[in-house]
């Protein structure tokens, strides 16, 4: 048995070492608890841990393979898991005291996606307030007086502090992508659909997405065969194959690919920083990136996203708001409010607008592999800021049901992480994989 620091083994590189017996999966959670206990009283990525329920998943594990049994394609592997996605043994408190000890009675479709591949489910890392925009507690791994993003907040810093290989997450505007970027990790949010939402708190049926982090590309294709598949539970699932998403991680291009970069008149937010490393990431992509203006109607998205989150957060959280709000956040309270002064009308002419531009999308990717985008605004913001960044390079996106995945490839003025952002066909996930695997290659040849 190899005697290396198992948290530092990828996901793909652990399951496989596992199915070959050189690696047990206990000595792999042992390894992952032990930088747990080592960081975690900084970072607090995790809002629920129980070490003895983890160690006896990995050895059950191990003795099936030790037995000869079937092993999953995450055998062993230890994930995390978004504070808002139920499971029937732990605890899912969304963020907030009104769900203090909550334990549901079933786990969401992804939990026994997760658990049909051999997954050792870690436990629950921290979200922001119901998955918004309130911050809880988490700092970023790479400075502890920043924040790692939201609302993903605690799956975000757990792979980039190495305590989990992978971790779920999920996005109604930028919950994904941006902590990804300011944790320097890969981020995925796939295509709307293509995971199941059953058992994961919504705040918006027509714009929540589930996604993952990792410290690979493979890792975050691998993650991502895991959950994905049909479930009639879900409105958004649809019933058909599903692309081979590590293939598509680990297959060459065809031919070079074409890329669109897109000039919105919000792209002056980016820091001085971020937009240097841009600019250097097109350079280095040899001329295979075209730049485009936007029109005004395309640069609108972003309020036709705020029309719909606000009116269906309303909606979704009025239960929870009729009995609660004096302990809801002003944030939350705020968007609730705000809800209420969107009529049916202008909800229904928003989701109208935002069809469209899921059909303008479509015929663009027939002349573009990816989109080349920010992720965020540039590196991490203070935790004194009291948020957790700019959403706004998401939005236009997650609108449009679009596959988006984070490249952790730069580093800003504070030698803090930057990512960049690309974007996808409709259920072209493998495609998009591909391309990032190209735009790697590409840039390396460039150091």
């Amino acid at each position: 048995m190899t005697k290396h620091d198992l948290s530092l083994f990828s996901a793909v590189q652990s399951a496989e070492g596992i199915r070959d017996g050189r690696i047990l999966s206990e000595a792999l959670v042992e390894d992952c608890l032990k930088r747990i206990e080592e960081t975690d009283s900084t970072i607090g990525a995790w809002a629920y841990l129980d070490a003895g329920v983890a160690l006896d998943q990995a050895r059950e594990l191990d003795r099936i393979r030790k037995a000869g049994r079937a092993t999953g394609p995450l055998h062993g592997v230890p994930v995390g898991l978004k504070d808002i996605v139920d499971t029937k043994d732990m605890p899912t408190q969304r963020g907030t005291p009104i769900f203090s000890g909550r334990q549901p009675e079933a786990d969401a479709r992804l939990i026994e996606c997760l658990r049909e591949a051999g997954a050792v489910i870690m436990g629950k890392t921290k979200t922001t307030e119901l998955a918004f925009m309130h911050p809880t507690d988490t700092t970023n791994p790479f400075d502890a007086s920043r924040t790692p993003g939201g609302s993903s907040s605690g799956s975000a810093a757990a792979v980039a502090a190495r305590h989990v290989p992978l971790a779920i997450g999920t996005q109604t505007g930028g919950s994904v992508i941006r902590p990804a970027s300011y944790c320097g990790v890969y981020g995925f949010k796939p295509t709307r659909g293509m995971i199941s939402r059953h058992g994961v708190f919504r705040t918006s049926v027509s714009l929540d997405h589930v996604g993952g982090f990792a410290n690979t590309l493979e890792d975050i294709a691998l993650l991502t065969d895991v959950v994905a598949g049909y479930d009639q539970r879900d409105p958004a699932s649809f019933a058909r194959p599903r692309a081979d998403m590590l293939a598509g991680a680990q297959a060459e291009v065809p031919v070079e690919p074409n890329i669109a970069w897109l000039d919105f008149p919000f792209n002056g937010r980016l820091d001085a920083d971020a937009l240097e490393g841009l600019n250097a990431v097109i350079e280095g992509l040899g001329g295979r990136v075209e730049r485009f203006s936007v029109s005004p109607q395309l640069a609108d998205l972003i309020t036709v996203h705020k029309t719909i989150y606000d009116f269906e957060i309303r909606q979704n959280m009025a239960e929870i708001s009729n009995a609660h709000w004096p302990e809801l956040s002003p944030e939350m309270q705020s968007a609730i409010t705000r809800g209420g002064d969107i009529s049916e009308a202008q909800y229904q002419d928003a989701l109208a607008v935002m069809a469209s531009a899921q059909g303008f999308f479509a015929e663009y990717f027939n002349e573009f592999d990816a989109i080349l985008a920010p992720a965020a605004t540039g590196e991490a913001v203070p935790l004194s800021a009291g948020h957790t960044g700019d959403s706004v390079f998401c939005l236009t996106w997650t609108l449009a049901g679009l596959p988006c995945l984070t490249l952790p490839l730069l580093v800003g003025q504070n030698d803090l992480p930057i990512g960049v952002q690309l974007i996808g066909a409709v259920e072209e996930d493998d495609r998009l994989l591909r391309t990032a695997l190209w735009v790697q290659r590409t840039l390396r040849t460039q150091e």
